[in-house]
């Protein structure tokens, strides 16, 4: 439904946006994460057909965004982070201007109205002055209108920004419930927001892409492999680090034994070998049977999503950071602290 080929933006001097590609099928939901500053919302008004592209391409539902960005805008409902609500309009008048801006007519329209309000959970505030609205329900009242049309793609900046936690937990299952039916693309620096909702998620840092996929293959990839911990029980756990190297190449990270006879251990076993795969739990298990081990603990530890943001984030940044004082020669003499 949607992609992207090579695009970078640029405002005079500043490349926001730097030579990112990727693509979104039908059905899913794809989280852009990322700090603030990281190219998110430019990379929407791209795709929404409100800037172009420096250079690149960028295609919604087959369609180039620069050819033709009034078709673009039909196929797509957006909900940019700060909502435009006209508050002096009440929910329902609202939503039969936007109605009409959309072009719709009559029974069609009456019919989108609706189907809005009940898709958003707007039937109680139908009537009230939007002034009036939290926060929470001016953020299903701009979802509403973005859903007017039945597009079939929804672009999301920020749709859960300055909500309480339970209006973040509504609008996260409106989303969802959303995301089954159309293409989604949230936008969100809030890492609980992308594992909530998102099938993929595209992580960017300073106008590219820092890493794309599923978070667990992400993870997979960067760390080349699996950290397990077992807490084994057994008449002897004697010289255990010999006794692990039956499973395949691993590193030992921490060893130490317990109260009445038990052992912790903690180990990695890169992606190559058979109990460092996916499966690997089966191996380790009957690793443990076989050498007479009772097991009172098994814990298969991955990289979280916090993880994976702030490896990708902070080492990328220290890599320019590094550069940057090779090219100037390093940190001025004296150092910190050193007088001038």
């Amino acid at each position: 439904m949607i992609e992207v080929h090579n695009l970078t933006k640029r405002y005079g001097q500043v490349e926001a946006v730097k030579d990112v590609s990727f693509s979104v099928g039908k059905g899913q939901v794809l989280g852009f994460l990322g700090p603030n500053g990281a190219g998110k919302t430019t990379i929407m008004k791209i795709l929404t057909g409100f800037h172009f592209p420096t250079e690149g391409e960028a295609l919604v539902d087959g369609i180039p965004v620069q050819e033709d960005p009034v078709e673009v805008k039909r196929r797509i409902g957006y909900l940019p982070e700060s909502v435009p609500l006209y508050t002096d309009l009440t929910a329902g008048e609202y939503l039969a201007f936007a109605a009409g801006a959309r072009l719709l007519r009559g029974g069609e329209k009456a019919k989108a109205i609706k189907a809005g309000i009940e898709a958003c959970g707007l039937e109680a505030v139908r009537g009230r002055k939007i002034e009036t609205l939290s926060k929470g329900y001016k953020q299903r009242l701009g979802l509403a209108q973005a859903i007017l049309h039945d597009p079939p793609i929804l672009i999301l900046d920020e749709p859960t920004s300055g909500l309480d936690p339970n209006q973040i937990i509504e609008i996260r299952s409106l989303i969802k419930d959303l995301g089954k039916r159309k293409t989604v693309i949230l936008s969100t620096h809030i890492l609980q927001e992308v594992e909530a909702v998102c099938s993929q998620v595209l992580i960017l840092n300073e106008g590219r892409i820092a890493a794309q996929g599923r978070p667990e293959d992400i993870a997979g990839t960067m760390k080349g492999g699996d950290t397990w911990e077992l807490i084994l029980k057994g008449a002897d756990v004697s010289g255990i680090e010999a006794r692990l190297a039956r499973l395949g190449p691993l590193s030992l990270e921490s060893s130490g034994s317990g109260d009445s006879g038990t052992v912790r251990v903690s180990f990695f076993l890169p992606a190559g070998s058979a109990a460092g795969s996916a499966a690997g739990g089966e191996e380790i298990f009957d690793w443990a049977v076989a050498e007479g081990f009772k097991i009172l603990g098994m814990n298969r530890r991955k990289l979280s999503l916090e993880d994976i943001f702030v490896k990708l984030t902070g080492e990328e940044r220290h890599g320019r950071q590094s550069a940057g004082d090779e090219e100037t020669g390093g940190p001025p003499a004296g150092g910190e602290g050193g007088a001038l």
